[in-house]
């Protein structure tokens, strides 16, 4: 038979009540020495019994150190717990005071935007609309910043476009300029090599003393044919007669 299962409530007879003590006094030391040596942790015990004598165990020779400790933990913890609590209702403030700030901007929204505006005086009125018009103000005077700024870059940039255009127009003039030259000098060239080609003709053949003798015999012979006269490109001094 196994063992029953113990119901755990306080045990009405004295007797049986203090040896039952004991008995679990005893084996509870041993349990907690046990697991100080087995985990090597740090254990302490303190017990009472009804009459207020105490038993108490240590795994460490100095019960002291141990409850030193617990109280330093206990502080802690009670310390980290009031933070707790403390920042908790901090939050639920700011939480709280978020909230009323954001409904009331958007509330100025709305107005801003001419809804609800049947809940406003004429104070709050005027109010808005001087908020508007320091508003409209701004916007005119951020308008005008970027017109102006956007007015200068163009500026810039037409400069730039000029400047580049004036570069690439002196580039063509002068490109036209040595196309030019180039086309006069391949002229020139050409004219040299058309007055080298043309050679000069060959002299044509002139019988010197034919025609004098002729002269001198006073007539022509009939039946011989006469000589044609060559002597057209050459100078008077060649053509004097032979004696």
């Amino acid at each position: 038979m196994g063992r029953g299962k113990v119901q755990l409530k306080r045990i009405e007879n004295k007797i049986n009540r203090q040896v039952t003590f004991s008995k679990r006094r005893l084996g509870l030391l041993k349990k907690a020495h046990e697991i100080s040596v087995l985990c090597d942790a740090e254990v302490a015990l303190i017990v009472f019994n009804t009459k207020g004598k105490l038993f108490e165990y240590s795994s460490d020779p100095c019960m002291e150190r141990i409850l030193e400790r617990y109280e330093r933990y206990s502080y802690a913890e009670r310390q980290l717990v009031g933070v707790d609590q403390q920042s908790s209702g901090d939050w639920n403030l700011e939480r709280a005071k978020l909230t009323a700030r954001m409904e009331v901007l958007q509330r100025n929204i709305r107005h801003f935007k001419g809804e609800d505006l049947d809940v406003l005086s004429s104070k709050e009125l005027q109010k808005l609309e001087q908020q508007l018009d320091s508003a409209l103000k701004q916007i005119r005077t951020r308008k005008n910043q970027l017109m102006y700024e956007s007015i200068l870059e163009l500026q810039k940039k037409d400069k730039a476009l000029q400047e580049q255009n004036n570069v690439l127009s002196r580039k063509v003039k002068e490109k036209e300029k040595a196309l030019a030259q180039q086309a006069q000098w391949e002229q020139q060239n050409h004219d040299v090599d058309n007055t080298c080609v043309l050679l000069p003709q060959p002299l044509q053949p002139f019988n010197i003393g034919g025609s004098n003798r002729a002269r001198i015999d006073g007539g022509d012979n009939e039946g011989t044919p006469t000589q044609p006269q060559a002597n057209t490109l050459l100078p008077p001094w060649m053509l004097r007669p032979q004696n």
